[in-house]
């Protein structure tokens, strides 16, 4: 007989997590899972046309993201009796430049209809310097996008070769030249840092040309070799060395001293700005802790101290909406415990610090003995990370939350 799968039960949020939903900051991120080619260092939930053969499309994955949209807001108006209107947007991948000018007004579009735009909201894509042009920036300031991050990496060819991108050395500060001519104010330039084979003379050279590119924010990430992907296997084979420690922490302060002399600041331990106004408020509202519904693929939502997250093949994501049910593999509510963990976690790495309201007798203690140790300052009733102190970020949050 023919054994018909039951139809995936609806997706229900807890009542408690819709109390305050639009107090709080609230975001939407649209995960675009389509790349032309794999790099050997992603794990990202992204898939090539080769990968995905006719099982998805960028048009079935349009629908369904309309669809998870809609739901979406229905089901957070249905329940708390509003629909925020996101004050910040970002379009992450994979490489949501592949969509085109046309394709990304379509995503615009299609968050407009469901949720709204605040006054002034932020709209953010990520783009690939080799899938952009003058008239893709262009199209995308005439659609409403304030901000563009073009994945930079490295400026030296035989580094980017390591990591399997794909752009050429120049084209990433092209790009941010023709995204500033097309009226665009916030551009960030992606780094990453520790690359094996790389010299310090290669990473003065990408600061160099993050400088010529005159972008008012720079996110700057140490190479993590991830579990699965093509890198890990090298380096497990002995083909490419692990990256050094040592090494990271050295390239790191050479980053912050060349950026912070230029007038770029750190506010986040890996992310640097011209001034307030030129730093993501989109992650800023991860970091503060804010709501925001994640739609795409494999994508994250936070809602009132609820996460959740959905199914990952863009098959599967788009099936599951076209049936009628929200694409949500799994969900978790997080306990007291775990939200003032990650409270700890996430604020501790930003430069306005760790509130001392925020910890407990025992942990102000804790806190203290950082102090003591150099690794952070207290700056009025704030604890705030030293240069010494970020590199270290996860080993203070144990100690303080020990």
């Amino acid at each position: 007989m023919n054994i018909v799968a039951a139809p995936p039960a609806p997706f229900e949020l807890p009542d408690a997590a819709f109390d305050g939903v639009g107090d709080r900051p609230f975001g939407i991120y649209v995960h675009v899972p389509f790349c032309a080619t794999r790099c050997g260092y992603c794990d990202f939930n992204t898939y090539t046309a080769g990968e995905l053969g006719t099982s998805a499309s960028p048009q079935s994955w349009m629908e369904g993201l309309r669809r998870e949209l809609d739901a979406a807001a229905s089901l957070l108006d249905g329940r708390a009796g509003l629909i925020p209107t996101a004050d910040t947007v970002f379009v992450g991948g994979g490489t949501p430049s592949l969509l085109g000018g046309a394709g990304l007004t379509e995503v615009l579009d299609a968050v407009r209809g469901s949720f709204g735009l605040s006054v002034g909201a932020e709209v953010t894509t990520e783009s690939n310097p080799e899938s952009t042009s003058p008239q893709f920036f262009e199209e995308l300031s005439a659609a409403g996008f304030t901000r563009i991050s073009l994945g930079m990496q490295s400026a030296a060819p035989h580094v980017l070769a390591v990591l399997d991108r794909t752009h050429t050395p120049g084209r990433a500060v092209a790009a941010a030249l023709e995204a500033r001519a097309a009226g665009f104010d916030h551009v960030n330039l992606d780094l990453i840092y520790g690359t094996p084979g790389e010299r310090a003379e290669d990473l003065d050279a990408s600061l160099a040309a993050v400088l010529d590119a005159g972008v008012d924010h720079v996110s700057a990430y140490a190479l993590i070799v991830e579990d699965g992907t093509a890198m890990a296997r090298k380096v497990r084979r002995g083909d490419l060395p692990a990256p050094d420690d040592d090494v990271l922490a050295t390239r790191y302060e050479r980053i912050d001293s060349v950026l912070s002399g230029a007038g770029l600041h750190w506010y986040e331990v890996s992310n640097w700005a011209t001034e307030p106004s030129a730093e993501c408020k989109h992650n800023i509202g991860y970091w503060d802790g804010g709501d925001w519904w994640g739609a795409g693929p494999g994508a994250h939502s936070h809602i009132g101290g609820t996460r959740f997250w959905n199914v990952k093949h863009p098959a599967r994501y788009a099936d599951q909406l076209a049936s009628g049910s929200l694409p949500v593999a799994g969900s978790e509510l997080l306990s007291s415990d775990d939200r003032h963990l990650e409270e700890l976690m996430l604020k501790v790495r930003l430069r306005t610090g760790l509130p001392a309201r925020a910890l407990t007798a025992a942990e102000r203690r804790s806190a203290d003995q950082v102090v003591s140790d150099g690794l952070m300052v207290v700056d009025g009733d704030r604890y705030v990370l030293t240069e010494r102190g970020r590199l270290l970020a996860d080993a203070v949050v144990r100690t303080i939350a020990a």
